[in-house]
């Protein structure tokens, strides 16, 4: 049970709406946390592991590469430097990059075999991950998915 003195949501708030802003924002930080530890014997930030995660997809369609732009478009986080972060990743040769023939000053990024391993290893773990919402129903976790998505207008295409 969380500790009433000491939760940064005990005490009083101007409405709902208050509570719920500040609620989201402590869990996105809290979720940060949890996903830095779970990253970090992989020797990765949220951000590259977001980069690889978006470029598997990608390698799994057949189509292969992305630019930066379109990878900083298609992030949790589009604040990111991406320039830097696929430097960051081709140092390690988890990415490679190569300027695109159509127009020089696009960056085409893919991943490579090293990438997809280090994603298989890190799927692997990703249940352990997952437990982080454990305290949540399926149903819970559908419900809230899917008011999260009416909060930032997301409409999920219907099967």
């Amino acid at each position: 049970m969380a500790d009433t003195d000491t939760h940064p949501l005990a005490g009083t708030f101007a409405s709902p709406h208050h509570r719920l802003r500040v609620n989201l924002l402590y869990t996105a930080t809290w979720l940060q946390d949890r996903i830095r530890a779970f990253l970090e014997p992989h020797d990765l930030t949220q951000p590259q592991f977001n980069i690889l995660r978006i470029l598997r997809g990608q390698h799994r369609t057949g189509a292969g590469t992305l630019s930066t732009s379109c990878l900083r478009k298609r992030m949790i986080d589009r604040a990111s430097d991406t320039s830097r972060l696929v430097d960051r990743l081709v140092a390690r040769g988890l990415v490679s990059k190569q300027p695109c023939t159509e127009d020089r000053r696009r960056v085409d990024v893919r991943i490579t075999e090293a990438g997809l391993a280090l994603l298989d290893e890190i799927d692997a773990g990703l249940a352990g991950l997952d437990a982080v919402t454990g305290a949540l129903s399926d149903a819970d976790a559908e419900r809230l998915n899917a008011l999260l998505d009416r909060l930032h207008g997301f409409v999920p295409e219907t099967a």
